[in-house]
């Protein structure tokens, strides 16, 4: 299907436009070969007719656009245009006032998505290479250069104002400074639109810092800065972190946002994650022993090979620990209280619940394939579907109900 259409036109003539749609599948190469094959042009360039900006990629054309094709030079718009474009007005002979060390008629005006910034002709030409010194540099090789205006005369410029607004900054005083909330990459796109090759290397390297910062873990001391300077009626978000083999033993962490996060190798022996959310969070051989684990939501979490032993799960709020669809495969459970904890489809193969309490706990459809339940209290529990082949129950306190199971065909249960 078309998504947009452009107008054509030859580099520097208002005659002669063509209008070309551009579909989905069609690659910027596309372009380039209709416009050659239309205007018979050995080589070409495109250029925006508002800002005189080459086009590099279909992502920066839009609907409606008008495009000047040229074989290799620099754009040149049309005759017309030059005489329509917004130039300073000096009266008379009178010299033009000067505010600050510049003119007047060195302040221009531009309009950034709807937002006006005021500057100066020599600001925006601090960067020769860069596309704003070519439109507003008094020495460009194509004096030219033109820009559609808004009502007021300032130059229109269908960008983020957010993104311009730093490299604004860094044209005057040449320091790269952003503010909170403003994503470096966002305003990398905008250096990379506007040619300003200082800031691109500098933007470039901040993303490669970022990077790396957000694969290195967190140490011990930097986490509890962070737990110290967050305000006891906010909820801590850490999704995605990585706190791979740090030490967060005996911390309170309740309520903290853990969802998808690396705590692999981590100690949390004795920490308070109550009311925590570890969903898909990878605790593989962390060690947990001693933990308080009260409401904790753990769907699809990854405790392999975790020690979590004597932990305690029950909420006396009755907010019930979920632990569905989580990787338990060889995790040592010994000791801990678990009652009404759900472990629905679970993985426990080789998991190890010697003397647990999983009163009322749900079990139904969870593999217990070679688990140690042996003194396990599992009054109530529900063990429907439970996969139980070479399960150990020994030493039970309360006897196993023939309807809390249904065994499969040739399975081996230990129960003395």
């Amino acid at each position: 299907p078309v998504v947009m259409r452009i107008t054509v036109r030859k580099n520097g003539e208002l005659s002669g436009s063509v209008v070309i749609r551009i579909s989905e599948t069609n690659s910027f190469e596309d372009i380039l070969t209709s416009v050659r094959s239309t205007f018979d042009l050995d080589s070409v360039r495109l250029f925006l007719s508002a800002t005189g900006g080459e086009v590099t990629a279909t992502d920066q054309l839009n609907d409606g656009d008008i495009i000047y094709a040229s074989s290799g030079e620099m754009f040149r718009p049309s005759e017309r245009r030059k005489a329509s474009s917004v130039q300073p007005c000096v009266t008379g002979d009178a010299e033009p006032s000067t505010i600050g060390g510049t003119t007047r008629n060195d302040w221009v005006s531009l309009n950034v998505g709807g937002r006006i910034f005021a500057t100066t002709r020599s600001t925006l030409t601090t960067h020769p290479e860069s596309m704003l010194a070519r439109m507003f540099g008094s020495e460009s090789d194509d004096p030219g250069w033109s820009s559609a205006t808004d009502s007021s005369g300032a130059y229109l410029f269908d960008r983020s104002p957010e993104h311009f607004e730093p490299l604004l900054n860094f044209m005057r005083h040449g320091k790269l400074i952003l503010n909170d909330g403003i994503k470096v990459e966002g305003v990398l796109e905008e250096a990379r639109f506007y040619g300003i090759s200082s800031a691109i290397e500098s933007l470039t390297a901040m993303v490669s810092e970022n990077e790396k910062a957000r694969l290195h873990p967190i140490t011990r001391p930097e986490f509890v800065r962070l737990l110290l300077s967050t305000p006891s009626n906010v909820s801590l978000r850490c999704q995605g972190i990585s706190l791979e083999g740090v030490d967060l033993s005996r911390l309170d962490l309740r309520n903290i946002n853990f969802k998808m996060a690396c705590l692999r190798g981590s100690n949390l022996e004795g920490a308070d994650l109550s009311g925590c959310s570890l969903q898909m969070a990878d605790l593989r051989y962390a060690k947990l022993d001693g933990a308080t684990l009260r409401g904790v939501k753990m769907l699809r979490v990854l405790l392999e090979g975790t020690s979590v032993r004597d932990c305690d799960f029950e909420d006396p709020a009755g907010s019930s620990a979920s632990l569905e669809g989580a990787n338990l495969r060889g995790a040592i459970f010994d000791g801990s209280r678990m009652a009404g904890c759900n472990f629905r489809v679970a993985c426990m193969k080789g998991a190890s619940l010697k003397g647990c309490n999983l009163r009322g706990a749900i079990l139904a459809g969870t593999d217990l394939e070679n688990c140690d339940l042996s003194g396990c209290d599992l009054t109530e529990a529900n063990l429907r579907g439970a996969n139980v082949v070479g399960a150990s129950f020994n030493e039970m306190t309360t006897a196993i109900h023939m309807s809390q199971t249904v065994p499969s065909h040739g399975q081996r249960v230990v129960h003395n």
